[in-house]
């Protein structure tokens, strides 16, 4: 052995403790992100076998129908664009939780998921579309419940698992198509509708919360990530996109809104509530359109500027 061989021999160790210390301190902060979930949420993820993260104060768990290949007017989109359920957790009052959820289901699924909801003390508070021309046909189902964490994950997981399970009508007859890869720009998106928003593959999303909206449920406060949200999902090219998004509403903004968003070219396809006994009442809007990037975010602009008008009740 020679006298270099010596030294990397002494320094052998040193770097082992060197990259030891360092993947501790790299692995620290995610050890730390997830003592920041509380315990009986950390819970709920592991009963229902979904992941999920935990911002003000709601805990949010993505059921992502991935297995899913949504044509709109024979457009592929990706399941960012509009189908991503989901259901969130957030604590009320006397201790109790409040969860609400929005669950995205071919017409094959809606029943039986239903049933299993209901059969297991979860509310059903709305069914609708949110497209038209889509192929599979799918729904979404929003639910409401209030009680323990662990006892709302019980009920919530035998509808969940239901998800997925059932091949719709007609699957094996369509070839399905890859979405395109957007190429928008999003910067000039951002600008029109003075709002940045986040890019999740091919989707760009813009997401508003109504923050000049009180709403409350059980003492719960009821903010953007229990639901109360208005958002607009861009995919496509600059001169080809698509658009599709939710329009929270009071119940006087909804004309004003309807007659800017069909100025814009763009199509309504669904109004309706989500909550029940919801005080204000909140309507829901879901639109769709294609075009270019430009008017498409000119139209959800148009709608957006009617929202929150002090003039209004």
């Amino acid at each position: 052995m020679n006298e270099g061989d010596t030294v990397n021999a002494v320094d052998k160790p040193k770097a082992i403790l060197i990259l030891l210390c360092a993947i501790c301190i790299a692995a620290f902060p995610q050890i730390s992100a997830g003592q920041d979930v509380p315990s009986d949420y950390q819970q709920v993820m592991k009963i229902v076998g979904k992941q999920g993260d935990y911002k003000a104060n709601v805990l949010k768990v993505n059921i992502p129908r991935n297995d899913l290949h949504v044509q709109i007017a024979g457009f592929p989109v990706p399941t960012p664009f509009g189908f991503g359920g989901w259901f969130a957790m957030t604590k009320g009052d006397g201790g109790e939780e409040v969860v609400m959820g929005d669950l995205v289901l071919t017409q094959e699924e809606v029943s039986p998921v239903m049933s299993a909801l209901l059969d297991h003390g979860l509310e059903v508070t709305a069914l609708h579309n949110h497209f038209f021309w889509d192929e599979p046909r799918v729904f979404f189902m929003h639910i409401h419940g209030h009680g323990k964490a662990i006892d709302l994950a019980n009920g919530l997981k035998p509808a969940i698992d239901l998800i997925g399970q059932t091949k719709p009508a007609g699957a094996g007859q369509t070839t399905s198509q890859t979405p395109k890869q957007s190429t928008l720009d999003t910067e000039k998106i951002a600008k029109i509708v003075s709002h940045a928003g986040e890019q999740n593959g091919p989707v760009y999303k813009i997401t508003l919360g109504r923050d000049d909206l009180a709403v409350k449920e059980m003492g719960a406060t009821i903010n953007a990530r229990m639901g109360l949200n208005t958002w607009a999902a861009f995919a496509g090219s600059n001169e080809d996109a698509v658009v599709a998004g939710d329009i929270a509403m009071l119940e006087s903004e909804v004309q004003p809104v309807l007659k800017a968003l069909r100025a814009h070219g763009l199509d309504v396809v669904a109004i309706h509530n989500h909550t029940i006994n919801s005080r204000p009442v909140i309507i829901f809007l879901h639109y769709w359109g294609r075009g270019s990037a430009d008017k498409l975010a000119t139209g959800f602009k148009s709608a957006l500027d009617e929202l929150g008008k002090p003039n209004r009740p």
